[in-house]
């Protein structure tokens, strides 16, 4: 997967040597862009599945987490809902929410997200940055020792998705690209 993003960092974000000064998303980066978002989220779906896994070894869990907390901004959020307390939506720093997740007290957890597409279109913010947010459906199961299945929810959840010009230095040249980054993840609604 890192694989990947290096792949279309190198080949879609980079633009030529003299473009760094364009601050504006070209149609054809944009694609880029949204396609590196989508990928992110994607990601971050198959991350939640192994973390929230009771066969997952607690080591490769911890490590799952380090790659999963690098796909946020800094200081980002992730919404926690019940249909036990409807009304009551917890926001948990990211790190905390994986390992609340890791944690959890079912004997087999069993998470899928769906629907998985934009919501906005990016919207360019004053710093430059662009903006915007992808909604996303997940079906959470809890299973206990038995094999029941004890709980069951379906929250829809608004992932923000920042997009920033940033810079690195090739073989002795300054290159822009442009980098995207999960921001806050909001429930919006749970359901059955």
């Amino acid at each position: 997967m890192r694989f990947s993003y290096l792949l279309i960092a190198a080949f879609v974000f980079v633009g030529s040597f003299s473009s760094y000064a364009q601050d504006d998303l070209s149609p054809e980066r944009k694609q880029a862009v949204d396609s590196l978002a989508l990928e992110k989220v994607r990601d971050l779906s198959k991350y939640i599945s192994i973390i929230g896994s009771k066969e997952t070894p607690w080591s490769e869990a911890n490590r799952v987490i380090d790659r999963a907390e690098e796909l946020f901004m800094p200081e980002s959020e992730i919404g926690v809902s019940s249909l036990n307390n409807p009304n009551n939506i917890n926001y948990y720093a990211v790190r905390t929410y994986f390992e609340r997740l890791m944690r959890l007290n079912y004997k087999k957890v069993e998470i899928e997200w769906y629907n998985i597409e934009y919501m906005s279109d990016l919207q360019r913010q004053p710093d430059g940055t662009y903006v915007g947010v992808i909604t996303i459906f997940q079906k959470f199961k809890g299973y206990d020792a038995e094999g029941r299945l004890v709980y069951q929810d379906t929250t829809k959840k608004d992932i923000t998705v920042f997009v920033k010009r940033k810079e690195t230095q090739i073989g002795g040249r300054l290159i822009g690209f442009w980098d995207v980054l999960l921001g806050d993840m909001r429930v919006k609604e749970t359901s059955k």
